[in-house]
């Protein structure tokens, strides 16, 4: 039976008792008060095209073509028949995942990161074998843990670029040394990059849609790029060497064909959609930058807590004194506090500690729930 855990309870209690909890867990980006142009938004659904059904299984050669624009702006070129559409990065990991491997393969996953990873990889009937991310003065791929974890099952391994949560992008060395192992072992790379226009430096970092070492599904999607994620519309992007990249287009495109599941009004609406990057990630990025300098600041004013180097996305970890198990803390700074924020076992950290903040929450509630936050902590 599902139930929920001590930390959802807590705050629903709090909740239940009149009380306003300060979430600093947000990553909803339509409820923390960022907006986007809303005539353009619902302008662009009305398109009397959506009175006709034309399916193609990769999704519409507009909505690719989107895709491909949004691209070619970063300097990278994509061909529009190497994308695949789906509903969103969850479904696309779906296909892929059927795609390459049999019930009981494995593939190869980052440790911490996003947990969604656990849940799909069950109703695939894949089986999940962790690799490591280290901090040392900025987080690594830890290479001898990907080696040890490599077997005759191993289908693919799993990047996440920049990594959610510790906003960490996969460095060009890293890049060359991942490759190398997939030309190897002769497994897939597979690419999270919803969070890869959130840089927090001035470099640009180059999509891995646009790697040809190695056989390499490349995901991203509307729900971050655009701050949409109400809009279901995402894409898998296949580059590599051209036989095998030839041979996983023609089989995704079966299982595309078998579940058609991206709506027509959202795909002939993707070129609109796609735009709203243009305002949104200036305002999200001016939103982060403000509640990371708001973090820094209350950390200064303390000794026992640290803000590790993140780079990328919109979240950052935070190393706290280990006092108590980590749910234990955030369950009692709910109580205490009426202060929501992640603890750091929700995303696979190997030890207590680290707590994961939204840096997309409104910039008075992160500033009080902060404030609450090391208040309690001293």
């Amino acid at each position: 039976m599902l139930v929920p855990n001590r930390f959802s309870k807590a705050v629903e209690q709090v909740r239940a008792s009149g009380r306003w909890v300060l979430d600093l867990t947000a990553s909803n980006p339509t409820r923390v008060g960022i907006e986007g142009n809303e005539t353009a938004i619902l302008d662009a659904l009305t398109n009397r095209k959506v009175l006709d059904y034309d399916p193609d299984p990769k999704g519409l050669i507009t909505a690719r073509r989107a895709v491909t624009d949004y691209y070619s702006e970063r300097g990278e070129l994509v061909d529009c028949e190497s994308l695949v559409l789906t509903s969103g990065t969850s479904e696309g990991y779906s296909y892929i995942f059927r795609l390459l491997a049999n019930p009981g393969d494995e593939v190869l996953v980052p440790k911490p990161s996003y947990p969604l990873f656990e849940f799909l990889a069950e109703l695939e009937d894949t089986q999940l074998v962790p690799y490591a991310l280290i901090y040392d003065h900025g987080w690594q791929i830890d290479f001898p843990s990907i080696e040890r974890a490599i077997s005759e099952r191993t289908r693919a391994l799993v990047l996440v670029n920049p990594n959610n949560p510790t906003g960490s992008y996969v460095n060009p060395e890293e890049r060359h040394m991942i490759n190398r192992l997939c030309a190897e072992h002769g497994f897939a790379l597979v690419v999270d990059e919803v969070f890869l226009d959130y840089s927090h430096e001035p470099s640009r970092h180059v999509s891995f849609a646009v790697n040809h070492q190695a056989l390499t599904f490349t995901l991203s999607g509307l729900s971050k790029i655009a701050a949409l994620p109400q809009m279901k519309m995402a894409w898998i992007a296949v580059s590599g060497p051209q036989s095998p990249v030839r041979q996983a287009l023609e089989r995704l495109e079966i299982i595309a064909d078998t579940y058609l599941s991206v709506s027509a009004p959202v795909q002939l609406a993707a070129g609109v959609l796609l735009e709203q990057r243009r305002s949104m990630q200036p305002r999200i990025m001016e939103r982060v930058e403000a509640n990371l300098k708001q973090l820094d600041r209350e950390l200064g004013q303390q000794h026992s807590c640290v803000r590790l180097l993140v780079s990328g996305g919109w979240y950052a970890v935070v190393r706290v004194p280990v006092t108590r198990s980590d749910e234990d803390l955030v369950v009692e700074l709910v109580r205490e506090c009426s202060v929501a924020v992640h603890p750091g076992h929700f995303y696979d950290f190997p030890e207590d500690g680290f707590l994961v903040l939204s840096l997309i929450t409104p910039e008075q509630e992160f500033r009080e729930g902060v404030e609450r936050l090391f208040g309690f902590l001293m």
